[in-house]
């Protein structure tokens, strides 16, 4: 009696059990075919007009944390690029300060003028390139930011510095009228730096404009300073209206700022040119005075 017992049991467990194996209502009994397919892996991009709180030279998804332009912060991107040809098929970025990497600057440089409404060499500011972090190129990333900042008065663009500073506000059309950042009338203090003053009080430089140098090497553009100083008389000239000829070095001084070593290795060939008064004091800008405001001396 009791194995019978159990062999109904058996037998009512196994019926259960064949039950259980059915094929569910509205199902086809295939799983291989119900999986959703994955969502593809999106690679991190940043994006034209936003600022940063930090000035990293490579862009870092970890570090990556835009601020409204209109909050204070250090960087600005106006433009993001994307490398192609031989530089996108590197199996790293590209350095910054390396001779691959000139053309994007110079990229970068024209679209800080169009962005800014000027060349931005005439006012307090310096443009960089962010490329990629490596992790971000390992994974296919291929772009590059153009960013912007703002410069320190005395250790940015007349001492040897290209420290960002903090700002408020975005920097496009900053230079399409006369702005607070724009280079003008100065005078040098004891340590060689030189601090903007009105142009109607007592001055021995001035700001001229931009000299392009000779592609070379940085050692050999800093060591021709007779070449440099003849360029920037040129500079000067044009900016008083004067003419350039042989008596020209009788009506100004000169005096410049050439880029720093990891300037020039990025791609910036622009050198700043200055009036000197050699050591008279001057009450007005020379800016088109002609040879009233040069005579020879």
């Amino acid at each position: 009696m009791r194995r019978q017992v159990m062999a109904a049991v058996a037998a009512a467990f196994s019926a259960v059990m064949v039950a259980g194996c059915g094929t569910p209502a509205g199902t086809d009994g295939d799983l291989s075919d119900d999986w959703r397919p994955m969502a593809r892996a999106q690679q991190f991009v940043p994006k034209a007009g936003e600022c940063h709180t930090t000035a990293d030279p490579t862009a870092y998804l970890t570090s990556y944390a835009p601020v409204d332009c209109a909050a204070t912060h250090l960087v600005e991107t106006f433009h993001l690029g994307t490398f192609t040809g031989a530089l996108a098929a590197r199996t790293v970025p590209p350095v910054v300060e390396s001779a691959p990497m000139r053309p994007i600057f110079a990229d970068c440089d024209e679209r800080a003028k169009q962005f800014v409404g000027g060349e931005w060499r005439n006012a307090r500011l310096s443009v960089r390139v962010t490329p990629a972090s490596l992790a971000g190129w390992s994974g296919g990333a291929r772009w590059y930011r153009c960013d912007i900042v703002e410069l320190d008065e005395v250790n940015g663009p007349n001492g040897e510095s290209d420290a960002a500073i903090q700002r408020v506000g975005s920097l496009r059309g900053a230079l399409a009228t006369r702005s607070p950042l724009m280079l003008g009338c100065m005078n040098e203090d004891k340590w060689g730096m030189l601090r903007a003053v009105a142009c109607t009080s007592g001055h021995q430089f001035e700001y001229a404009g931009i000299w392009t140098a000779p592609d070379r090497s940085w050692k050999d553009a800093t060591s021709d300073e007779g070449a440099i100083h003849t360029a920037c008389r040129t500079v000067i000239a044009r900016f008083a209206k004067v003419p350039v000829d042989a008596k020209l070095p009788y009506r100004t001084g000169t005096a410049y700022r050439f880029p720093t070593r990891l300037l020039w290795e990025r791609g910036d060939r622009g050198v700043r040119c200055y009036y000197w008064s050699s050591g008279t004091t001057v009450k007005r800008s020379i800016a088109g005075g002609g040879t009233a405001a040069l005579p020879l001396r």
